[in-house]
């Protein structure tokens, strides 16, 4: 007997087939499903214990979000826009201006987020990701994976070590009294090591754990310390594929593919972010290698460069949909990036038959899935995968007349249409409200610790309205 029968919707399965089916069921065991298809058919053959009606609903697999920044959601408009601020914002905040509350607040807002627009798997980078990370001790990162699990969710948490020169400064603190003490490349490497063997595939594998090292460019190269910057990186994705974790680099850009190719660190687990103004000889490089990437058409890296993910598609490497969440002007809703993705390719070829919505719906769940090497448990709904499901509402005035469902859910929909989600089996969210976390308290925290972290870095200034905000064509500011 089944435990849970979804019963009436309109089935969007992102299986194989690619099948939709009009008045469609998934039938549930435990945390897998065991049956899609046909409403009569299904509920003949599973009579289950609880039957959930979808009716007026799309039934979907969750997204999974292929790349976003722990840490950021606590820190999000900090500088206006600007860049540098921003990131100075980001340097202070994940090294020497937050603590272990910090880490925890800001995980369950971020996957609060997430489960809201249901997003059931997300990539969540320790910090910085290319620049800087909280890795010195493990007592940050075991903060994040605490925070996820209160919200249920799973997150695949990439950790790694800063770049070269080493030692770093960080610091902890005990009230107000900030202790500062440095931090070695070894110490990272270390506390990788405590955080894979604690927490990888952990709380009915909710939980993994992803290695990162910084991308490395032209002016690395050239600059004291590569060497070992070189080393570094090979160590790490050597553990990488001891562990059998995914491997993944955020910022890659201009030649960068090139000179990780050189160094001996792509192939079929190793997951690259960006990628912008990729050349020819890049493209074939990912082909030749199985390397994946994640394109995040709303960040913007893509504004300054083009992610050339038709291409890339058409040379058979496996795009992905990032969010780059939630900051400086972005959310965790993957509606929002997969309209994103449609429009900024046909822009750029100023012609709309590229990247057909169905191509963007996969960019974010069976495609994502696979770039994590997990397409076989979750990304599509197929019997023997978990149960990550989402019920999309289309009984909304901007989702209307009720044709062409898979059209509408890319097109049309956003986050908050999102009505109910499962992960595992066990709904998470119903009637768009969050069933075992208390949102307030969330959100009370989430504001506690970012006043902590601003007022200890002295980033007050950085809330201020931009001088530019208001009756210009162009913030000026910005590219000063």
């Amino acid at each position: 007997m089944a435990d849970l029968l979804i019963t009436n919707g309109t089935v969007i399965a992102l299986d194989p087939e690619r099948r939709i089916i009009a008045d469609g069921a998934v039938a549930i065991e435990g945390d897998r499903i065991v049956a899609v298809g046909p409403s009569d058919e299904v509920t003949r053959n599973h009579p289950a214990r609880e039957t959930l009606d979808a009716r007026g609903m799309a039934i979907m697999p969750g997204f999974v979000d292929a790349h976003a920044h722990a840490g950021h959601g606590l820190i999000k408009t900090l500088g206006g826009g600007k860049s540098d601020p921003w990131y100075r914002a980001c340097q202070g905040g994940y090294t020497v201006g937050s603590t272990p509350e910090f880490w925890y607040a800001e995980a369950q807002l971020a996957a609060l987020e997430r489960l809201r627009f249901g997003v059931t798997t997300g990539v969540s980078l320790l910090g910085g990701g290319d620049s800087v990370m909280r890795t010195d001790r493990a007592e940050y990162g075991d903060a994040h994976m605490e925070g996820v699990l209160g919200i249920g969710t799973r997150s695949v948490v990439a950790v790694g070590a800063t770049r070269p020169p080493h030692p770093l400064t960080y610091a902890s603190w005990n009230g107000s009294a900030r202790t500062d003490y440095p931090v070695t490349f070894d110490d990272q490497f270390a506390t990788c090591r405590t955080l894979i063997d604690r927490w990888h595939r952990t709380h009915e594998d909710r939980l993994h754990v992803a290695l990162l090292t910084p991308t490395l460019h032209q002016a690395h190269l050239d600059a004291p310390g590569a060497e070992d910057a070189i080393a570094q990186s090979r160590k790490v994705k050597r553990l990488a594929e001891e562990r059998g974790l995914v491997f993944t680099q955020d910022g890659h850009t201009r030649g960068s593919v090139r000179i990780a190719h050189d160094i001996g660190i792509l192939g079929p687990r190793t997951l690259l972010s960006h990628a912008t103004g990729l050349d020819e000889d890049e493209i074939a490089i990912c082909a030749e290698t199985g390397t994946c990437i994640v394109h995040n058409p709303s960040a913007v890296a893509a504004i300054l460069a083009r992610c050339p993910v038709t291409e890339l598609l058409d040379a058979g490497v496996t795009v992905a949909i990032g969010s780059d969440a939630t900051a400086p002007d972005r959310s965790g809703d993957m509606f929002r990036h997969m309209q994103q993705c449609m429009h900024y390719h046909r822009t750029h070829f100023h012609d709309p038959s590229w990247l057909p919505p169905g191509k963007a719906l996969e960019m974010c769940t069976i495609d994502a899935a696979r770039v994590l090497g997990l397409d076989h448990e979750i990304g599509s709904l197929e019997p023997g995968k978990k149960a990550d499901v989402i019920l999309v509402d289309l009984r909304r005035p901007h989702l209307y007349p009720a044709h062409m469902p898979e059209f509408r859910v890319t097109y049309f929909a956003n986050g908050n249409d999102v009505h109910t989600v499962l992960v595992g089996g066990k709904v998470l969210l119903s009637d768009r409200n969050p069933l075992y976390v208390d949102q307030d308290a969330v959100l009370d925290a989430a504001q506690r610790e970012a006043e902590l972290m601003i007022d200890r870095l002295d980033l007050r200034d950085g809330l201020e309205t931009p001088r530019m905000f208001w009756g210009h064509s162009r913030d000026l500011d910005l590219i000063e």
